[in-house]
């Protein structure tokens, strides 16, 4: 396991559990009351810890090496070996970056879509670390497409820390391609439920960010731009980041608060990298009850819905 900076107390303590569990072993003496007092300690640190947390430690814990990228809530949330990976765009490639496929969860078929980021060196590289190319929301917009052909949901996982910037993606129609997601993504007669789980910036989220639904895992961020890149705009380097991070009110409560979601995921205590599993089965409880909950709508009203509800955000003055 690794830490952050402000988890240190936590890697403290719980290299202090594994020392007085292995002195117990070794030594055949019983520690189990020291161990369960440590063990104690370790949850009322956590709970110090993460409960209070400033924007910037949650976008830090967002990016935790650790934390469960799209194909593993994917394998964690769908039926065993359901998930069907789609490739390409049908127009220039396939993007990595972007994946998609059908799957069952539970028997109600869905078509999942999402960023992936990578673990190695070489697969960071090769998925751009979950910034897509225009090739890959087209392929989003294709399958979401066919989802809609055959009267299933489609659910979307965000995880990116926008859309990729490189010259080819320009020269390709980087913002002509998420321009067209958002505006089909508007008009789609099948539901749609979104579900920030890690990182969630600019455009790059926006493209497969239309939904009937929209979530927020706990330790997640969703907004305009990166606390970095905002700081390097401002303040032309990186040195006001945490500052950035406050000013964009880009946490889950705050996204909440404005209405831009419509409820937050509970992850385990520390994250979701905690407890994997957890995390999976609050989100897996989630899709499969907006599932059932939007079933009784006809596509027309699943459009409706949805526009009525992008429509009412913001303040307008006449």
């Amino acid at each position: 396991m690794e830490y952050l900076d402000f988890e240190l107390p936590v890697k403290e303590l719980m290299d202090q559990y594994e020392t007085c569990s292995l002195v117990g072993e070794e030594s055949g003496v019983d520690v189990k009351l020291a161990c369960s007092q440590i063990e104690d300690k370790i949850t009322e640190k956590k709970k110090e810890i993460y409960g209070s947390m400033t924007p910037w430690q949650r976008v830090q814990l967002s990016r935790h090496p650790n934390r469960p990228y799209t194909l593993d809530f994917i394998k964690g949330i769908t039926d065993k070996d359901s998930f069907l990976e789609l490739h390409g765009d049908r127009n220039f490639a396939d993007d990595p970056a972007m994946i998609g496929g059908l799957a069952t969860i539970d028997g109600e078929r869905v078509m999942i879509i999402g960023t992936q980021k990578g673990r190695t060196t070489k697969e960071r590289q090769l998925r751009r670390f979950g910034m897509s190319n225009p090739e890959g929301y087209r392929k989003a917009l294709r399958l979401m497409k066919l989802a809609e052909k055959f009267h299933i949901p489609v659910i979307s996982l965000i995880d990116t820390p926008g859309a990729y910037p490189g010259l080819e993606a320009e020269e390709r129609g980087q913002g002509e391609a998420i321009a067209r997601n958002i505006f089909e993504m508007t008009r789609l007669q099948t539901p749609i439920f979104c579900y920030v789980i890690g990182e969630g910036a600019s455009g790059g989220a926006l493209g497969i960010g239309v939904g009937n639904k929209v979530y927020m895992l706990e330790n997640t961020w969703y907004t305009v731009i990166a606390p970095e890149s905002c700081s390097s705009i401002l303040w032309r380097n990186w040195d006001h980041k945490e500052d950035a991070a406050n000013a964009l009110k880009l946490t889950p409560s705050d996204a909440l608060r404005e209405k831009f979601i419509d409820g937050i995921i509970e992850e385990p205590l520390g994250g979701a990298h905690y407890d994997p599993q957890l995390a999976y089965d609050h989100l897996k409880t989630s899709i499969l009850q907006n599932i059932r909950a939007f079933s009784k709508f006809t596509g027309k009203e699943l459009e409706t819905q949805r526009q009525d509800k992008f429509i009412a955000m913001g303040q307008f003055k006449g």
